[in-house]
């Protein structure tokens, strides 16, 4: 086996894996804002949060390399600053929502919809300051002392990215069962009023969750 993938694959990748997907599997904000996405506006528009979800992770394991994200996870001023932010921006996207500024019903999705549930995705996940806080204490407790650092974090982020992406992409699947059902009819609006109510509980529990 080449030297520069032995450097990579260390006793602990497994582990690794299994700690990710563990965490990953674990009911939150971010799934459930997923889920209420793809339940009600369709599976297209969350394949496009997801893809937003899984830039923000490539993004946030970049800044991590750099110290970024260590200054956000460590820091209690920056920590509360993305905090309170992604909080905004969910009870922003649920007034948008109350209000019918999005629309929940649209069988033709263009691709000016699409790329805004992609900005969604990608704004909630870099503001979300427990991703940080994972490439800073999780991440690097899976790194191997006697093996070239480098390596081995490009390995562990880049898994870390696969595995949130396919859990995501799972749940976007089995959501966008009932958009069907949902958006028949008189459902329509009321869907759309549930949904902005549901959002706002999802940034009440990011906010008590992220403390």
């Amino acid at each position: 086996m080449p030297c520069h993938t032995l450097c990579m694959l260390t006793d602990l990748f497994i582990p690794f894996l299994i700690t990710t997907m563990l965490i990953e599997l674990t009911p939150g904000p971010n799934m459930a804002w997923l889920a209420l996405t793809s339940a009600t506006q369709g599976k297209r528009s969350g394949f496009a949060a997801v893809a937003g979800i899984a830039t923000g992770l490539a993004i946030l394991a970049v800044a991590s390399a750099v110290g970024l994200a260590e200054l956000a996870a460590r820091s209690p001023f920056a920590f509360s600053l993305l905090r309170y932010a992604g909080v905004a921006y969910l009870l922003w996207l649920a007034w948008q929502t109350w209000v019918g500024e999005q629309e929940v019903t649209a069988n033709r999705i263009d691709a000016a919809a699409m790329a805004a549930w992609f900005r969604h995705g990608l704004l909630l996940n870099l503001l979300n300051p427990k991703a940080a806080v994972f490439f800073v204490t999780v991440l690097p407790a899976y790194i191997a002392t006697n093996a070239p650092i480098v390596p081995q974090t490009m390995l562990l982020s880049a898994s870390y990215v696969a595995i949130a992406t396919i859990v995501h992409l799972v749940i976007v699947v089995l959501a966008a069962q009932a958009h069907g059902w949902m958006t028949v009819g008189n459902r329509r609006n009321q869907v759309r009023r549930i949904f902005a109510v549901l959002l706002a509980i999802v940034a009440i529990w990011f906010l008590l969750s992220t403390r």
